[in-house]
C-alpha cells in the first residue's frame, strides 16, 4: 500500500515570540514494511534538511528561530509503501540492548494498580500474554478525549478510566514493563477506515516478544500493526517520541491547530506530478492539539 501523509501544524504567540527552538521528529524511516518514497519537512516555508539519526535510529532536525515571529508554521508531507508484516517490526538496526526499553520514566511509572492488571493477565507465551494485556488495558480505560492531558502519566489516566491513544500505549509499557517485557512508545500516523474516520497522529506500542523480536501493539484499537500505519519515531514515553518539542521565548498565550490528512495513493507511479496532485484533493479533517503537538492523535 502506498500512503501520502500531510501533517501541518501551526503555533500562533499572541504576543510574538523573539526565540523559538524546536525538535522535530517528523520523518519517518525505512525498515521491513516501510519504504519511504519521497518525504519533505518544512517550517514556515523553509526546508528543514538538517536531520539526523538520533541515539534511537530515528530522524530528528533542530529548528532554530532568533528573531521576531507571530507564528510557526510546521509541515510534513510524503509518500510511503506499507506492507503487512504482522505486526513485526525488523530492519530497524537497533543502537541498544532491548533491556534499555525496561526502564521506568515519570510518564510510566507503574502504581500498584497497573502491577496488579499485568499480574493477573494469563497467557500460554509471551505474545499472547501481552495480546490479553492490550484487551485488558483498553477493558480498564475507555477511550475519551478530553478525560486526560498531554502531562497525565500512566497511573493518573489508568486511575480515570478513561484516555485517548497516548494513555492506553503508557499503560500498556507501564504494565509490560513490570513484568519483565521490553517495550517502548511509538509516534506516527494511521490510516483509519471509512468515509468518516478520523485521519490523525497515532500513538501505538512495541513490545519485544523472544523468538519474533518487536511486535507493534495498538491498545486503542485492539490489533497489531498493519499496512496502515506508518511509523515514525519512537521513545522512552510521549515525551521521548513526541513529533515536536521545543521552547519559545515570548508573553501571552500560544494557540496550536494541527491540520493531517492521510490517503492511500494510486498504484500507479507514471507521473508524480499525478499523485501530487491526489496529495492536495484528498480531505482534510482539523483537530486542536495539545502543547507538545501531538504526542499522538489527542
Amino acid at each position: 500500500m502506498k500512503l501520502l501523509v500531510r501533517h501541518q501544524t501551526v503555533y500562533k504567540y499572541e504576543a510574538g515570540s523573539s526565540r523559538v527552538a524546536m525538535m522535530l521528529k517528523l520523518r519517518p524511516r525505512d525498515h521491513i514494511g516501510q519504504r519511504v518514497i519521497e518525504w519533505d519537512v518544512s517550517v514556515n516555508g523553509e526546508p528543514v534538511t538538517n536531520f539526523a539519526r538520533n541515539a534511537y535510529g530515528d530522524h530528528e532536525a533542530l529548528w532554530i528561530r532568533h528573531d521576531r515571529t507571530e507564528s510557526a508554521t510546521i509541515l510534513a508531507t510524503g509518500l510511503v509503501e506499507t506492507t503487512d508484516t504482522l505486526g513485526v517490526v525488523s530492519g530497524l538496526n537497533e543502537l541498544f540492548d532491548p533491556r534499555l526499553f525496561l526502564r521506568e520514566t515519570p510518564l510510566t511509572r507503574p502504581s500498584s494498580a497497573i502491577r496488579g492488571m499485568a499480574q493477573n493477565v494469563g497467557g500460554a507465551d509471551v505474545l499472547s500474554r501481552l495480546h490479553a494485556l492490550s484487551a485488558a488495558v483498553i477493558g480498564h480505560v475507555t477511550y475519551r478525549t478530553g478525560a486526560t492531558q498531554a502531562s497525565t502519566t500512566a497511573a493518573e489516566s489508568f486511575a480515570i478510566g478513561a484516555g485517548v491513544c497516548q494513555d492506553h500505549a503508557q499503560i500498556f509499557i507501564s504494565a509490560a514493563r513490570s513484568i519483565g517485557v521490553p517495550a517502548r512508545y511509538v509516534t506516527g500516523y494511521l490510516l483509519a477506515q471509512g468515509e468518516d474516520a478520523l485521519h490523525e497522529t497515532h500513538a501505538w506500542t512495541e513490545a519485544l516478544v523472544p523468538g519474533l523480536g518487536w511486535i507493534g501493539f495498538d491498545p486503542s484499537n485492539q490489533i497489531c500493526v498493519t499496512e496502515n500505519y506508518v511509523r515514525v519515531a519512537c521513545g522512552l514515553d510521549a515525551d521521548d517520541a513526541a513529533p515536536v518539542r521545543g521552547s519559545v521565548t515570548a508573553a501571552g498565550s500560544i494557540w496550536i491547530d494541527a491540520d493531517v490528512r492521510i490517503a492511500q495513493a494510486s498504484d500507479d507511479e507514471r507521473e508524480q506530478q499525478l499523485q501530487k496532485q491526489q496529495q492536495q484533493q484528498f480531505q482534510s479533517v482539523s483537530v486542536s492539539q495539545s502543547v507538545n503537538a501531538g504526542a499522538g492523535g489527542r
